[in-house]
């Protein structure tokens, strides 16, 4: 919660054009998916919405370039080239108002989660991403192959940072987490092939409306 919190602030301050909506399903299991399609399907099919996580805060003059080309590319935007984590004490470097650029992080490189900016339209001609996803782990991966596989491009990347706030981490291991690594290795399987992508992304479809 608070680095939740921290982010509604963030965007009040700078971004405060912008209207904040909040997403959560009511699955038994959270799906970080599940809550991005829907926050995505409740706009309009051309209107532009940011998909923002609920620890990581963009750089705005990067995300409203996004906003700006995602209206008519047909891909989605991610308005970074570097994704930084905080951690312990970038964090606390933040909160005590040090500017973002200087706080201590870690690079996480070829990350592709975090803010997503795009158009329903756009969103749903790939299939969105996986709901079969749940807990945590690989939806984001999955989404980026399907992309560039159906529609023939990676994301459109926009030169900046989002930083990544500190707070607990989830497990990432059990049941859940090998079957999301098991549906992952299916998508790399797919990657490259128009026809295998589009059947496995049909499925996620049919499980996401029963």
């Amino acid at each position: 919660m608070p680095a939740f919190e921290f982010v509604q602030e963030w965007y009040s301050r700078f971004l405060p054009d912008f209207a904040l909506r909040t997403i959560d399903t009511d699955d038994d299991i959270f799906s970080l998916a599940a809550c991005r399609n829907r926050g995505i399907a409740s706009a309009d099919p051309d209107q532009v919405v940011v998909v923002a996580d609920a620890d990581t805060v963009p750089e705005p003059t990067a995300l409203r370039e996004a906003v700006s080309a995602a209206r008519t590319s047909g891909r989605v935007h991610l308005p970074y080239t570097e994704y930084r984590w905080l951690g312990r004490t970038g964090d606390a470097q933040l909160r005590s108002g040090l500017a973002a650029e200087e706080c201590d992080h870690e690079l996480v490189v070829g990350a592709c989660s975090g803010v997503y900016v795009t158009t329903p339209r756009t969103w749903a001609r790939h299939g969105g991403q996986d709901e079969r996803f749940r807990g945590w782990g690989f939806e984001d991966a999955a989404w980026y192959i399907a992309h560039e596989t159906l529609l023939g491009a990676p994301p459109v990347r926009h030169e900046g940072r989002v930083y990544a706030l500190h707070h607990q981490g989830e497990v990432r291991a059990g049941t859940q987490y090998d079957a999301n690594a098991a549906l992952m290795e299916r998508y790399r399987s797919a990657g490259g092939d128009v026809l295998a992508m589009s059947q496995l992304v049909a499925g996620a479809a049919v499980v996401s409306s029963s």
